[in-house]
């Protein structure tokens, strides 16, 4: 999502989550009161962090030159399971047909302005086309975030992309600071655990102290334990790896499938590599013309909006479970709630409680997807009985806690991908005389968003940009998708980006849907323009409305 300190996930720039999303969407189908979301992944070990040798490697050395990197042959095998930066779990399943995913590491430079310099890892996950005799080449995914393991998220939801894996190897990486990919690391799990429990928006000069001492805390955290790759995981870099990855593929344009925070990627590549850009999709779009602060309050008010939907349909309902006549009075009981776990929490998982932080990042996170609106709905009644369990369940998916009490490395990136790229830094002074215009975009997420400006207060590395440069005259066609009621990456971004990108490239489409992004909605409109354009090359008419 946006640029949010790590307490206040919703208001990271997403992934559909990609971390958030097929997140949301696996708790959506679990549909129990203890939703935790181990996601499958290739890492080195299947186990911690510690282990340095790799399954499926590259063949460039730790010394290589430039040139060894671009002729650097990726050594694939089957996908052992994920480490915990990864998202725990078990190795992923086979595709249909007994396809079995594989890994491999590629070799990038840690620092583009020495290319024979020291090199990092990536993580690396691919299916190949099912016919080999008329595939395009390799389709590369971005799942947002910042910080969204790609290497976790194609495995576990690529039966939704497999008539695409037709034409094209589905491939997806962690990105540098995500994953097994040189991951970030700030705090350990029970700094995590106190830091998750803290109230995000201090009341007083009390808790205001409270606050900006953890930011300083868990900022010298991430110094502490990744301070010297912390200047090189912005989102230049990561589109120069895709490039190297492009050239180390095998493929003489980059096919890119890109999601939420994604779709800035891919605008950034385009920007570098204009004439390398092959057919390339972006959804759930985040507005390349909005600074920290802009896209902090356009997402307060797409939450809101979201928020709004959710009530209203709750209220239409005979059955919905939640009090209120209206949506009005649905709203005010959610916020009445919210002031209850102010001054009380309530029971949750084992012996951490329900905090109004933490129902408000539940909240926030049943809200990327329609189909978790039940969950939301029943964690709403059973939170207002004394049973926040269900609610803490979803905050945990956002948070990235898992089943054992672990978390994946997934805020830790964001926090350094988003400092890494905004050159934005407020002070406490800042940040409240700018809380009464988030107030107004949203009375139940406003202040929760506000006081993420303050995420970047005192990060040790300056920021790239106020905002990313994605124009790319002279580009292949994009497809750019905006969904009418994404909460997370609003509707005006999408002609933004075509915007932005120049004319006769940006290729808009819209879906009047709800959640975080719209192929995997399953709107047959929209999946038939993007299937159309990235298997048969067919470019949908600008301005086309699916939904």
């Amino acid at each position: 999502m946006d640029r949010a300190r790590p307490r206040s996930p919703a208001a990271r720039r997403t992934m559909g989550g990609m971390r958030t999303s097929p997140a949301l969407r696996a708790a959506a189908l679990a549909a129990t009161a203890t939703v935790l979301l181990p996601l499958a992944a290739c890492s080195d070990d299947g186990g911690g962090e510690g282990s340095s040798t790799p399954t499926g490697a590259s063949t460039a050395s730790p010394t290589a030159t430039a040139d060894d990197l671009s002729s650097q042959k990726l050594e694939w095998s089957p996908c052992p399971p994920p480490n915990t930066a990864q998202g725990g779990g078990e190795s992923p399943s086979p595709l249909p047909g007994g396809v079995v995913w594989e890994c491999s590491f590629m070799d990038v430079p840690l620092d583009y302005a020495k290319p024979d310099g020291r090199t990092i890892e990536l993580a690396l996950v691919r299916a190949r086309a099912k016919d080999q005799q008329r595939r395009i080449g390799s389709l590369v995914f971005n799942f947002g975030g910042p910080g969204a393991s790609g290497v976790a998220t194609l495995p576990a939801f690529g039966t939704e992309y497999d008539k695409l894996r037709t034409r094209y190897d589905l491939v997806s990486f962690d990105p540098r600071g995500v994953g097994r990919s040189e991951g970030v690391q700030c705090a350990d799990d029970a700094q995590l655990d106190a830091f998750y429990q803290e109230d995000s928006t201090p009341d007083d000069a009390a808790e205001q102290k409270q606050f900006v001492q953890g930011q300083k805390d868990y900022i010298a955290d991430c110094e502490e334990n990744s301070g010297p790759e912390l200047p090189f995981v912005g989102t230049t870099n990561a589109a120069r790896d895709m490039d190297l990855m492009r050239t180390v593929l095998g493929d003489d344009e980059l096919h890119y499938f890109g999601i939420s925070y994604g779709t800035e990627l891919g605008g950034v590549y385009a920007n570098l590599f204009p004439d390398k850009v092959g057919r390339a999709v972006f959804d759930a779009v985040v507005d390349p013309t909005k600074d920290a602060e802009q896209s902090a309050l356009g997402q307060a008010e797409g939450f809101q909006l979201a928020l709004d939907n959710f009530t209203k349909d709750c209220a239409e309902r005979d059955d919905c479970a939640l009090p209120g006549a209206t949506p009005q009075e649905v709203e005010q009981g959610i916020a009445d709630l919210l002031g209850e776990l102010e001054e009380e929490p309530v029971d949750g998982l084992g012996d951490r409680t329900l905090t109004q932080t933490l129902a408000t990042t539940g909240i926030a996170s049943a809200l990327y997807s329609q189909e978790t609106w039940p969950l939301l709905e029943q964690g709403l009644d059973e939170a207002g009985g004394g049973n926040g369990g269900l609610l803490l369940a979803l905050a945990d998916s956002l948070n990235g806690r898992s089943e054992d009490g672990r978390y994946d490395n997934s805020n830790a990136a964001n926090i350094a991908i988003n400092c890494a790229d905004s050159k934005q830094r407020f002070t406490l002074e800042q940040t409240k005389a700018a809380l009464p215009a988030f107030r107004k975009a949203s009375p139940l997420f406003g202040e929760y968003l506000g006081w993420g400006l303050m995420s970047c207060t005192g990060w040790p590395v300056a920021g790239a940009w106020e905002t990313p440069d994605v124009s790319a005259s002279g580009a292949a066609p994009i497809l750019v998708i905006g969904n009418t009621g994404d909460p997370a990456t609003p509707y005006a971004g999408a002609k933004a980006m075509v915007q932005q990108l120049g004319k006769g490239v940006g290729v808009e489409l819209t879906y009047k849907g709800e959640g975080h992004g719209a192929y995997n909605s399953k709107d047959t409109c929209v999946q038939r323009a993007v299937d159309g354009y990235l298997l048969n090359g067919r470019v949908p008419k600008s301005g086309t409305v699916c939904g």
